[in-house]
């Protein structure tokens, strides 16, 4: 029997059709959802890692599509077709909660330690002054002392440092907009106040804290903005800054060879005590929910260490500081003091604004 040509071809693509759904069906393929929200820059790598990308849309079958944002202004952002918010701290999701309710869901994603960042002659004349000290191996500063030389206005002629202009400082984002900003006043606060700020004893301070805060004349709202300009412009413009422990870990593994250039030169110092940055991801509605199982994917965690430097849930993670080619990396963190309580960082916000 004669088959028509036409005919044949039909049932041909018919039945490629017919085998092509039943392996989609058969291999759990599903059609991949795009999230979208704002993201604190310092995470912009993590999110921008191409086997991390691979790994969410392979087994979680989602995207990230985002937009950077301080961790304190994406609260007050349009939220207008946004899925969830990925700032640096708890406090952006009490502020959050406070002007929006609960969200859908929300999980600590990732850590890091709130550092400062100088360079060798800064921090031989800080360890001169008494400010900082060495213990095995990492640098630490010493926060009552260091609150000491800000409130009383040093110059940095004073501690040995002619070749710097004006007041000695630690430079820092705005602590109105992002969080490494927010964390440092939080912390000045702390040991302003004796202890752990609270509603009750940070209005005793807060005048102190705005004098400390208008010495720093322009501040940056962003804290990847901020440790971009301490590696570019020099020990002059930025002599001191506060940041995360993670950004010079990333730094260090996604440019090897600046980092080989710059090691001898760059040193973290850990103060003490330090506070923790907990990133939070906030999902504003169910869509966004998914991000969270995402993020928290055992090879997501271990990536977001290894390539990145943001201390996970990752086993053996506090033992394997050995990784990275840091000086002064502290391999676990344990003099941290807890932020203020939410009430008190209203009023610290206020005051800085």
């Amino acid at each position: 029997m004669k088959v028509n040509p036409k005919l044949a071809g039909l049932l041909i693509l018919l039945a490629v059709m017919a085998c092509s759904a039943a392996y989609m069906l058969l291999s759990g393929a599903a059609e991949t959802s795009e999230l979208r929200g704002y993201v604190g820059g310092e995470k912009i790598g993590v999110l921008e890692d191409e086997e991390i990308g691979k790994i969410l849309a392979r087994k979680y079958h989602i995207t990230l599509d985002w937009v950077k944002a301080g961790s304190l202004d994406m609260v007050t952002a349009d939220l207008d077709g946004r899925d969830f918010l990925f700032p640096s701290s708890q406090t952006a999701l009490e502020y959050y909660e406070q002007r929006h309710g609960s969200p859908a869901k929300s999980e600590i994603v990732f850590n890091t330690p709130l550092v400062l960042y100088t360079r060798r002659p800064v921090l031989e004349a800080l360890e001169a002054a008494g400010m900082v000290r060495e213990r095995d191996g990492c640098y630490y500063m010493d926060m009552e002392r260091l609150a000491a030389e800000l409130e009383r206005g040093t110059r940095w002629e004073e501690l040995g440092l002619p070749q710097l202009y004006g007041t000695f400082a630690v430079n820092t984002t705005d602590p109105a907009k992002s969080n490494s900003g927010n964390m440092f006043a939080g912390l000045l606060a702390n040991v302003l106040c004796g202890g752990v700020a609270d509603e009750s004893n940070v209005r005793d301070v807060l005048g102190r804290l705005q004098t400390i805060f208008e010495n720093l004349g322009y501040m940056e709202t962003s804290s990847s903005d901020l440790f971009d300009q301490f590696l570019k412009t020099g020990m002059g413009a930025k002599p001191l800054v506060a940041g995360y422990e993670s950004q010079l870990l990333e730094f260090a593994v996604q440019n090897p060879d600046d980092w080989a250039q710059l090691k001898d030169e760059i040193v973290m110092i850990y103060p003490t005590p330090t506070v923790w940055s907990s990133h939070v991801f906030i999902a504003l509605d169910e869509k966004g929910a998914a991000g969270i199982d995402a993020l928290m994917d055992e090879e997501v965690q271990r990536l977001a260490w290894e390539q990145h430097g943001f201390r996970t849930g990752v086993a053996g993670t506090a033992q394997d500081a050995q990784r990275f080619d840091v000086p002064y990396l502290a391999p676990e963190v344990t003099q941290v003091a807890p932020m203020p309580e939410y009430a008190a960082m209203e009023q610290i916000i206020a005051a800085l604004q």
